[in-house]
C-alpha cells in the first residue's frame, strides 16, 4: 500500500494525458466524426473525474475504519510474520515523536505516515512502517515484504508499478509505429483503455496478495479471539483505490491516443 491512493498520479495536472479545455469545442460546422470524438473526449473526462472522487472516498473510508484489535495484538502478528518468513525487516509504527529518530531524508518520506495518511514497505531499506494510530496497516506492508522474497514472479508484480504510469506514452509511441488503414482503427486504438488497465493489473494483483497474507497471518496468530471483519473491510477499501487507479490509467491511455490523433 504505497500510499492510500494512486489514482491521483493519473489525474494531476502534471501529466499530458488530458485533452484541452472543453469550454471551446462547440462548433456547429464540425463533421459528425469530429463531433463524436469531442463527445467521447467529454465522456472520458467525466469518467476520470468520477474515478478520482471514488478513489478519494475509498481512501477516506480506509483511514476512518476502526482497528480490528489492539496495537499489541497487531505487533504480535507482525513479529510472527517476520519470524515465520525469515525476514530481515525493520518494523516501525510512526508518530510525531519517534519520526525524529530517522534521518532527515527518511523523515520527509515518513511525515505522511506520522499523520496517519500512509503506510509503506521499502524493499531497498528493508523497512516496513505504518501510523501508530493505524497499526493494522503494517500487516499489509509485511505482506509486500513477503511477496518480495517469494520468487521472481511476485517481485515482477511488485516492481511493475514503476513502469505502469508510462503506459499511455508508450501506447502513443507504438501507435505511431503501427501500420494503419484508411478510416480503420488499429488494435491499439481499439483497445487503448484495456491495454492501459492491463499495465496496472500486476500492481492490483500484488496489492491483493499482500492484504491476503496480512489477514491470514492475523487469523493464524490470533485465531477466533478477534473479529477479522474490520480488517478485511479496511483492506478491501485500500484495494479498491488500486483497482480505480488501474481504471484511471485505462482512461488516461484512451485519452492519450485520442489526443494524438487530433
Amino acid at each position: 500500500m504505497n500510499g492510500v491512493s494512486s489514482v491521483n498520479l493519473y489525474y494531476s495536472g502534471k501529466n499530458n494525458y488530458y485533452l484541452p479545455n472543453r469550454g471551446s469545442y462547440v462548433d456547429s460546422g464540425r463533421q459528425p466524426d469530429a463531433l463524436n470524438a469531442v463527445a467521447s473526449a467529454g465522456i472520458l473526462q467525466g469518467v476520470a473525474l468520477l474515478l478520482q472522487k471514488a478513489s478519494q472516498w475509498f481512501g477516506n473510508k480506509l483511514m476512518q475504519g476502526k482497528e480490528f484489535t489492539s496495537a499489541e495484538n497487531v505487533k504480535k502478528v507482525a513479529r510472527q510474520m517476520v519470524k515465520d518468513n525469515n525476514m530481515n525487516v525493520d518494523v516501525n509504527f510512526i508518530n510525531d515523536k519517534n519520526i525524529k529518530n530517522f534521518s532527515p531524508q527518511l523523515q520527509e518520506m515518513l511525515t505522511p505516515v506520522a499523520k496517519g495518511e500512509n503506510a509503506f514497505y521499502a524493499d531497498s531499506l528493508k523497512l516496513a512502517v505504518a501510523p501508530e494510530k493505524k497499526p493494522s496497516l503494517i500487516l499489509h506492508e509485511l505482506g509486500h515484504a513477503i511477496n518480495s522474497n517469494k520468487g521472481k514472479f511476485l517481485r515482477f508484480l511488485q516492481k511493475s508499478r514503476i513502469y505502469a504510469a508510462s503506459a499511455p506514452a508508450v501506447l502513443v509511441l507504438m501507435n505511431k509505429l503501427a501500420p494503419k488503414k484508411d478510416n480503420e482503427k488499429n488494435f491499439i486504438e481499439r483497445n487503448a483503455g484495456l491495454l492501459g488497465f492491463a499495465a496496472f493489473l500486476p500492481t492490483i494483483i500484488e496489492e491483493g496478495l499482500a492484504s491476503i497474507r496480512g489477514v491470514r497471518a492475523a487469523k493464524k496468530v490470533l485465531g477466533k479471539s478477534v473479529n477479522l471483519a474490520p480488517l478485511k473491510r479496511n483492506y478491501l477499501f485500500a484495494w479498491a483505490t488500486y483497482l480505480i487507479a488501474g481504471l484511471g490509467l485505462g482512461v488516461a491511455a484512451k485519452q492519450a491516443i485520442m489526443a494524438d490523433k487530433k
